[in-house]
């Protein structure tokens, strides 16, 4: 039987045994398996002496090989027994010997013990949204705009305009007056087709770079805007203009209710991870770093930078500022996914088999495709992993109704 030796929070020594037998017929059953395929000159297929193919192949590599097999076969059977949830093997040891029980010990990275903080009494700090009539008529004025009538005009760009402008690389980039930067506007103002004109460029922050643009106007197009009133609210589907504005703070309250509700989840899962008791294993960590790098990787692909080359481009110091941010923000992410874990084994969470394939088929939905080429697409560790991000989901909701009852 196998028997754990040592333990150490997430560190795990554990000893396990098979008997001579069993080590004897897996050296000779490797021996008749090289026999089919190796060819030795002088003899049949499959009837060289044993000598003679452990001379050509070397008996401490064969031996090296029964050891492998037999670790691959009986580890997760001894680790399963003992009732442990292995994250890595860190090393194996233990020689083996014909004649004599193959005794090996392993040390792992085990699943480590959890312990949430007390989340019963958390304040997420998140109140519960309102909709004024501020919000409800910006919402009007946007679809006012989506069902604008826009038609080329003669004379300067006035406030309420569209003007298109061409880059220097031969872009054109519609800019309507009304709500672009001031800045904009006021370069824009005036110009009529065939202007040039020097625009203040903005970081996506909506922040000013310093940097200018010059463009050169294409057209200007005057946006003539539906009138507020029952006609317009046909437009949209409703009978009244009342109606329209009811429905559309209907709407509007609906999206707020949920933001709020993923900013719970959110708040909620933050404090989780900070006060939550776990050793990490190192395994988990270095796991998630090179997500993280993954992530970096592809981003940066995106503006066609390789990964290596932006890292070679980096001072010293900025180099390791970035991999300690990735190692902090792994250890973030592991000890949120810890969180997750032990909060839904807290909460007994489960989803239900007509649960699950609602779910599957709302997102082949989404995506306009079959449910089951979706589950395809996926594969079995896709659905794993949206099946555990789902159930997590799911704890998270129950975690935050519990806390506002």
């Amino acid at each position: 039987m196998p028997e754990i030796v040592e333990r150490e929070g997430w560190r795990v020594r554990v000893r396990g045994e098979v008997p001579a037998e069993e080590v004897e017929g897996a050296y000779r059953l490797l021996l008749s398996e090289y026999k089919k395929r190796v060819r030795v000159p002088g003899f049949r297929p499959g009837r060289v002496p044993d000598r003679v193919l452990e001379a050509r192949l070397g008996r401490e590599a064969l031996l090296r090989e029964v050891r492998e097999e037999l670790i691959e076969r009986h580890l997760p059977e001894d680790l399963k027994a003992l009732e442990l949830d292995p994250v890595a093997v860190r090393k194996v040891e233990g020689e083996l010997e014909l004649g004599k029980p193959f005794v090996f010990e392993a040390e792992i990275e085990n699943y480590p013990e959890v312990e949430l903080p007390d989340w019963r009494g958390f304040e997420l700090g998140v109140e519960e949204p309102e909709v004024g009539e501020e919000a409800v008529e910006a919402a009007l004025q946007d679809l006012r705009r989506r069902y604008a009538e826009v038609e080329a005009k003669e004379g300067p760009a006035e406030a309420n305009d569209l003007v298109i402008v061409v880059t220097e690389e031969g872009s054109e980039i519609p800019v309507e007056l009304e709500r672009a930067y001031d800045e904009v506007r006021a370069a824009l103002l005036g110009k009529r087709a065939g202007d040039e004109a020097e625009l203040p460029l903005f970081s996506d922050g909506g922040e000013p770079t310093g940097r200018t643009a010059k463009v050169k106007v294409k057209e200007v197009k005057a946006v003539r805007l539906p009138e507020l009133d029952d006609e317009f609210a046909k437009t949209l589907g409703y009978e009244t203009l009342e109606e329209a504005r009811a429905k559309i703070k209907e709407e509007l309250l609906r999206r707020a209710r949920a933001q709020a509700e993923e900013a719970r989840k959110e708040a909620l899962l933050e404090k989780l991870a900070e006060g939550l008791k776990a050793e990490l294993p190192p395994a988990l960590v270095e796991a998630e770093e090179r997500a993280v790098w993954g992530e970096i990787a592809e981003d940066l692909a995106k503006k066609g930078v390789p990964l290596e080359d932006y890292l070679k481009s980096l001072e010293p110091e900025k180099f390791e500022a970035l991999k300690n941010e990735v190692k902090r923000s792994a250890e973030r992410r592991v000890r949120r996914g810890l969180a997750l874990e032990k909060l839904a084994e807290e909460l007994g969470v489960e989803l239900g088999e007509d649960e699950w394939k609602a779910h599957l088929e709302e997102l082949a939905r989404a995506y306009g495709m079959k449910p089951a080429d979706f589950e395809r697409a996926l594969g079995e560790d896709g659905l794993r992993r949206l099946y555990r991000r789902r159930l997590h989901d799911k704890a998270l909701s129950q975690a935050v109704a519990a806390l506002a009852a």
